[in-house]
């Protein structure tokens, strides 16, 4: 493990837990007057190029036809259909509340491994923690409306879901699809494909003819700047963390992330945060903290019989939850 300052680990985690935790209220305020896929879109397509150029100044290699293959269908559940739902959803769900509904993505991994043909049972921890999860999933959309708290529309919680099923299918298929030896290289090619889909999906919607540009706010402006600079900066952080600190700890981010969308949304936005909202956020974020912990805990024997190999995205030890959650 190559050897890094305390100050510069330190960094790095509150890079990917404010980083990635505030690019749920900046897609929130880019939609207010820029239409979703294409701000995604953009997003995705700036932020790959300027990865993809940076590992080819470093060296890189030149990626082979069956990389690109691999990245595209990545790319396309994931940044594509994954973060191009949450983006869509964001239209209408608080930041906060889509933020909690797509921590749930581990929940949804779990639950994939073990219903397919050849599928395992989880440990005992995972599954109370996916019985929490299911249970804080339902009772935040609360199609009964218990107590008359009925914060996420039918729709919004739809998207979110097919988002987060999307990026749970993605992760699944990362860990046998090739890559290239440089993580950052392969996501900014991931980045680059997933964008390519947000385009044309944006073509198709009409987004392009029904986009006013004299209407688009500046606050819109610097949200997406924002999420091409500082959400593409966080992935080759989170790749550095893999190499210098332990997996489960870098894992944390996805229980973290939620805590520190909710909050920014509440303080920041004037999202409501009901008592409602904060109980379905403790029975969530407390189902993910479970898998995720137990689940770093067995890849971490597992990394025992390979000294010195950093897991791919979508390994256990990070929380089977890819390169991140679709922010």
């Amino acid at each position: 493990m190559p050897r890094a300052s305390r100050t510069a680990i330190i960094a790095g985690f509150a890079a990917i837990y404010l980083i990635w935790g505030s690019t749920y209220l900046a897609i929130r305020l880019g939609v207010a007057t820029i239409p979703p896929f294409l701000l995604a879109g953009i997003r995705f397509l700036v932020g790959g190029s300027a990865l993809y150029a940076w590992t080819h100044l470093r060296g890189a290699p030149r990626p082979k036809a069956s990389h690109w293959m691999y990245a595209a269908i990545l790319g396309t559940l994931m940044a594509g259909i994954g973060n191009g739902l949450v983006t869509y959803a964001e239209q209408t769900v608080p930041s906060g509340l889509a933020a909690l509904m797509v921590a749930l993505i581990p929940v949804w991994i779990v639950l994939m491994e073990w219903l397919r043909p050849d599928g395992t049972r989880p440990r005992s921890t995972v599954i109370i923690g996916l019985v929490l999860g299911l249970t804080g999933y339902v009772l935040l959309i609360n199609p009964a409306e218990i107590g008359g708290w009925n914060e996420v529309s039918g729709w919004g919680a739809l998207m979110l879901t097919l988002a987060s099923l999307s990026w749970a299918s993605g992760s699944l298929y990362s860990r046998r699809a090739p890559s290239p030896a440089s993580q950052v290289q392969a996501v900014s090619m991931q980045m680059l494909a997933g964008g390519a889909v947000l385009m044309v999906l944006a073509v198709i919607t009409g987004e392009f003819t029904s986009l006013n540009v004299d209407a688009v706010s500046w606050r819109s402006l610097v949200s997406l700047t924002y999420l091409a600079v500082f959400g593409s900066t966080a992935y080759a952080v989170y790749v550095w963390l893999l190499k210098v600190s332990e997996p489960s700890k870098v894992a944390t981010y996805a229980f973290v992330n939620p805590v520190i969308a909710l909050a920014l949304g509440s303080i920041l936005a004037g999202e409501p945060f009901s008592p409602w909202t904060l109980f379905c956020s403790i029975v969530i974020i407390t189902s993910v903290a479970l898998i995720v912990t137990s689940r770093a805990s067995r890849a971490k024997k597992e990394a025992i019989i390979q000294p010195g190999q950093a897991p791919r995205p979508g390994h256990p030890a990070v929380g089977a939850a890819a390169t991140c959650e679709p922010e």
